[in-house]
């Protein structure tokens, strides 16, 4: 994990690669747990024996439980010790480039893209966020995040 002192020091690396997450594995439980909470119970998520005979040789993640998991893997990735708090503004763009059957290792590389000055002393920032799947040649998604962040 880096770790940065302050937004400004973090705000330098705008235009690099600031950060790769930890692997995290995707196990048919949080499908199927995600399929709960959201209601997506799609036979290529939550039913292993058909979804074995369907496109994608077995179950896939919703391609929505990857993009949840961008939290987790900035949480994984960087702190900015003299940042209280960061909030969730929202995407500009969204692309599922692969899919992500269970049992898959997924990371994500975190490039800093834009950080503009708002309110309160905080930041806003643009993030291209690359999801990789283990041993893959494409990432799985790719997503421009934007969060807000406050000294």
């Amino acid at each position: 994990m880096k770790t940065f002192q302050t937004l400004s020091e973090l705000a330098a690396f705008t235009g690099q690669e600031v950060a790769v997450s930890d692997w995290i594995t995707i196990t048919q439980e949080q499908v199927n747990q995600f399929a709960q909470a959201t209601g997506d119970h799609q036979w290529i998520h939550v039913d292993v024996e058909k979804a074995r005979t369907g496109p994608f040789g077995g179950p896939i993640a919703h391609g929505f439980l990857t993009l949840s998991l961008l939290p987790r893997f900035f949480e994984s990735s960087f702190e900015v010790v003299a940042s209280r708090m960061g909030v969730n503004y929202g995407l500009n763009k969204v692309r599922f480039t692969a899919p992500v059957p269970v049992g898959s290792r997924l990371r994500a590389r975190m490039k800093l893209l834009r950080c503009t000055p708002i309110d309160n002393q905080g930041v806003q920032m643009t993030w291209e966020v690359t999801v990789e799947r283990e041993g893959a040649d494409k990432p799985v998604c790719v997503a421009e995040s934007l969060s807000l962040r406050y000294p």
